[in-house]
């Protein structure tokens, strides 16, 4: 299966991605240029709360496909993003309790469709990302999740810890994934529930690990103490999966 091409260049087309409701992960600008062109593409980023960085001509340059981006690039998403609504939506039609992943700052494009695939697999709802310091939806995200991007919803949050909370008044409990926790087999991972995954360096921020109400461990024998983030989400997931089969 083919993705699209997600870079856009120049400014006429980079405006009327925007225009035409196309969804922008991230607006790179030429820093400096203030002009009437760029500035209105400013404001229609605004309005979508797309991340806006400016760069130097140098960095553009080596962006650039066509090596005509008239000081403006723009990455679009390969697929739409869904709203979290849609994934408690879906749990409701299939009569399921909601099993979601919150995704804390996934910044390989490959774990993040490794996740995705897993989520699919596993009988999830949907998965969730933050819109700063994480990877979009991007062709290579589409292809590492080998089509399950196409069945699976994944929305884009401004606020995870927000997220968090706004779930948790729908019923949900959160379990995020930390060495430093309880044996995912002795955790109650059954009922609405959200897995939380952290960055592949750092793991789930202090922020969002105080909004979880469970920290799960998985048990290792080995002589290094961590796993690759979507293989922790997986071995997690299949954990949620077990308990509710039983």
């Amino acid at each position: 299966m083919r993705y699209e091409e997600f870079t856009i260049e120049g400014r006429n087309a980079v405006l009327e991605a925007f225009r035409s409701g196309k969804t922008i992960d991230r607006l790179f600008i030429l820093d400096g240029c203030k002009d009437g062109p760029v500035q209105t593409i400013v404001r229609e980023a605004r309005k979508g709360d797309t991340i806006i960085t400016f760069v130097k001509k140098e960095r553009l340059d080596q962006m650039s496909e066509t090596g005509k981006h008239q000081g403006v690039i723009a990455y679009a998403a390969a697929y739409e993003y869904a709203q979290v609504e849609d994934m408690l939506a879906l749990a409701r039609e299939k009569g399921e309790d909601p099993f979601l992943f919150i995704l804390d700052g996934i910044e390989d494009p490959h774990n993040l469709g490794a996740i995705i695939r897993t989520a699919n697999l596993a009988g999830a709802h949907g998965v969730i990302i933050p819109k700063r310091r994480a990877v979009g939806l991007t062709a290579t995200v589409a292809r590492t999740s080998a089509g399950a991007l196409s069945y699976t919803p994944v929305a884009k949050v401004t606020n995870i810890s927000a997220t968090i909370e706004d779930l948790k008044k729908e019923g949900l409990w959160f379990a995020c994934a930390d060495m430093n926790g309880e044996v995912m087999y002795r955790c109650n991972l059954k009922g609405p529930i959200g897995l939380v995954i952290g960055n592949e360096g750092e793991g789930v921020s202090r922020l969002v690990r105080e909004k979880c109400d469970m920290v799960a461990t998985i048990p290792m024998k080995g002589d290094i103490d961590s796993l690759n983030a979507s293989v922790a989400a997986g071995v997690l997931a299949f954990e949620v999966v077990r308990q509710r089969m039983n």
